[in-house]
């Protein structure tokens, strides 16, 4: 008998443990992927069957090896006499497929023999198993004795194959992992990482992110993975000089040569063939393609049916940890987007791979044995493997934790006087920290004095208010760790107070009112982008000067006759200056941000300044863009939440990026196009668990008809 050292450690596993063990279980000892397990146990039943034995495989469960005891103690001393061979059957074709694609040669039979420490007869026992297969691939080997072996076929077709071999042996850990002094995975996995172009991997995404819309987002896991590597496989492949002829460029490279794509020249160091763009351009056109629609929600996606299963396998969750899961909506929306791709991957017969199986078992043992009897319970006629569970886990631990923290959802009021941004990147901050309040409106003072108390549970203000200090609590617009703490020290003692009654129902909009407040956000949207410029400042030695530079920033806009008395306007942005620092962390941008009654319309510009200005207290903080921001004192609902929303993406690299270099029609693209994603989010509703309600209530309704 003959197995490799790695199939003879996991059949002693199985062989040691009494009962069934998961293949989750037999990676962490084997230090494998759960996806090799499986591969390896495929192979491996064959030779038990040869012996008498089987292997029994139960959903859930485990795995383990069944046959009559004197079948087994044979089984036991075959295995101890076997020898071990340096590499299995599947190992070496893998092997023998990475050495002919890298070679522009024919390679000869005895050096593939030599190399892989196995007989002439045995590997062309592999090349005959291995011919269907490169067929499929619109490939052809090639053998003739004294000539060698080959694989004949485009240069797509073997990009196509060596994909295909990352795909199928090698795991998102392995892929992305990156840690230096690891030790090697194995001969085969690290060949396969070479070609599939590991190295570069991570450059290759952050490419893909600079040429493209956003759109990537949207793939599932499995085909932005795909992409990736078939991106990265190109570059490698480029790199070691096997490039596609013009013959086997796609017939209509039209898209392909996009100037965009000039970055993964620019990345890769790389000259840049015509037909390579095209290929490129044409791997990108068909992953955007297979995208969902950016408007699809996962109900839109799915159907009512997958969110039916979602509450289904909550309620029954809910019951056995005597924890009312059905309140929390974060819940529901997190496992209707997590449900709808992971039980198309299931029915796929797709493997699961969790590397965090162990731990999540170890952490919510309860929870997971919940976890399981539920899924059993609503996801009927699927078998969910552990690895799935660990993941479903994961999302009911955070419900978990947040209901252990604030047992109930806490309305918050966000007061911010006269500043834009603050407001915005304290919300921003607020919802990562603490999921749990829910913020019902930005506003100032003026208009939270006069909200019913009842409508609210706490006030969040970034400036002192004139009420006792046991009704608000006041934070910076950065949220420190200090704060953070303070808060919730805080909120826990509103948490644990009896919620306050139910609100009435609301007015349901008809269809007129809602045409009628996108067109104003529409409206505001279009007023602030269309006059939207960017200036360049020659500040000569006004540099440390922050009055003269606002007044030479301020001359630039008043023409436009939307600002009157600009020496008033710049004295109330610095004395927001003098309140905090407008620098943007990490950055040399400035956020100039104020509402006033001098402005008469909203005002967005960015100006550019040489040499740079110099902020703080220290006159250390380096500043060479200006964002200038004004809007009335004034200022209804649609048009200061535009602004908002133009603030918080100061949060994105990619905004940063663009302020920091392109032209006034490069960031009015991406302002625009994140406007755009938000007017969607307006007119699909903040609460998707409403609309689910509705859309079961029709489908009942339209069943009863």
């Amino acid at each position: 008998m003959i197995v490799s050292n790695r199939q003879r450690r996991l059949l002693e596993v199985l062989l040691r443990r009494q009962g069934e063990v998961t293949a989750g279980e037999i990676a962490e000892e084997l230090q494998i992927s759960t996806r090799t397990v499986h591969r390896e146990i495929q192979e491996l039943e064959p030779i038990l069957l040869e012996n008498g034995l089987s292997l029994v495989k139960k959903s859930g469960i485990g795995i383990s090896v069944h046959g009559k005891e004197e079948d087994v103690a044979r089984f036991q001393r075959l295995l101890g006499a076997s020898v071990s061979s340096t590499y299995s059957s599947e190992e070496r074709k893998v092997l023998i497929l990475c050495q002919l694609l890298e070679e522009a040669e024919p390679v000869k039979l005895y050096a593939i023999a030599h190399a892989l420490h196995a007989a002439i007869p045995t590997i062309t026992r592999d090349l005959d198993e291995m011919e269907p297969q490169l067929q499929r691939q619109r490939l052809s080997l090639v053998r003739r004795r004294g000539y060698g072996v080959e694989i004949e076929g485009e240069e797509p077709a073997k990009r196509s194959l060596i994909a295909l071999l990352a795909q199928t042996y090698l795991d998102e850990s392995e892929l992305y992992g990156n840690a230096p002094g690891a030790p090697s995975a194995g001969p085969v996995t690290d060949r396969l990482l070479e070609m599939a172009g590991k190295s570069h991997l991570l450059d290759v995404e952050q490419a893909l992110w600079q040429i493209e819309e956003g759109w990537p987002n949207r793939l599932s896991d499995t085909a932005y993975t795909r992409l990736l590597i078939r991106l990265s496989v190109a570059f490698a492949r480029m790199r070691a000089g096997h490039w596609i002829a013009s013959s086997e460029a796609p017939a209509e490279p039209a898209a392909s040569s996009s100037p965009k794509l000039a970055r993964f020249a620019e990345t890769f160091g790389i000259a840049w063939p015509e037909a390579e763009q095209a290929y490129v351009q044409r791997l990108i056109d068909e992953a955007k393609a297979a995208a969902p629609p950016h408007a699809a929600t996962p109900l839109e996606m799915y159907g009512v049916t997958l969110a039916e299963t979602a509450v289904e396998l909550i309620r029954a969750v809910g019951r056995r940890m005597d924890i009312p899961f059905d309140q929390d909506r974060s819940l529901l929306d997190g496992l209707v987007r997590h449900l709808g791709p992971a039980l198309e991957r299931l029915r796929e017969g797709e493997a699961i791979r969790n590397p965090l199986l162990s731990q999540i078992r170890k952490d919510y043992a309860a929870l997971f044995a919940a976890v399981r009897d539920g899924a059993d319970e609503a996801l009927r006629g699927v078998e969910v493997p552990d690895e799935e569970i660990g993941y479903l886990v994961m999302h009911f631990g955070a419900a978990m934790e947040r209901w252990q923290m604030f047992p109930r959802t806490l309305r918050a009021l966000l007061v911010c006087t006269s500043g834009i941004g603050s407001s915005k990147l304290l919300a921003v901050r607020l919802n990562k920290e603490i999921p749990q309040i829910d913020l019902i409106g930005n506003y100032s003072w003026y208009e939270a004095a006069r909200i019913p108390q009842d409508r609210y549970d706490l006030i969040v203000s970034t400036v002192d208010l004139p009420v006792e200090p046991s009704r608000y609590i006041k934070l910076s617009p950065l949220l420190t760790g200090e704060e953070a703490e303070k808060l919730r020290a805080y909120i826990r003692k509103l948490a644990a107070a009896p919620p306050p009654p139910a609100a009435g129902p609301k007015d349901e909009a008809g269809p007129l009112e809602r045409l009628r407040r996108m067109s104003a956000y529409t409206s505001e949207i279009v007023q602030v982008l269309d006059p939207f410029e960017v200036h360049e400042i020659r500040l000569g030695d006004r540099g440390g000067d922050l009055r003269a530079v606002l007044r030479a920033i301020l001359a630039r806009v008043s023409p436009q006759g939307n600002l009157n008395h600009a020496e008033q306007v710049a004295e109330q942005l610095i004395e927001r200056e003098r309140q905090g620092s407008q620098l943007i962390t990490d950055t040399k941008l400035a956020l100039f941000h104020t509402r006033s009654e001098w402005v008469r319309k909203p005002i967005l510009s960015l100006f550019r300044l040489d040499p740079p200005l110099f902020l703080g207290a220290e006159g250390k903080d380096e500043v060479r863009q200006i964002l200038l921001m004004l809007a009335p004192r004034q200022l209804d609902r649609p048009g200061l939440e535009v602004l908002s929303e133009i603030s918080a993406m100061l949060l994105q690299p990619e905004m940063i990026r663009l302020l920091e270099k392109a032209d006034a029609g490069a960031i009015k693209a991406f302002v625009s196009q994140e406007m755009e994603s938000f007017m969607r989010t307006l007119e699909n509703g903040e609460n998707e668990h409403e609309h689910l309600v509705q859309r079961k209530s029709e489908a009942e309704r339209q069943g009863k008809r």
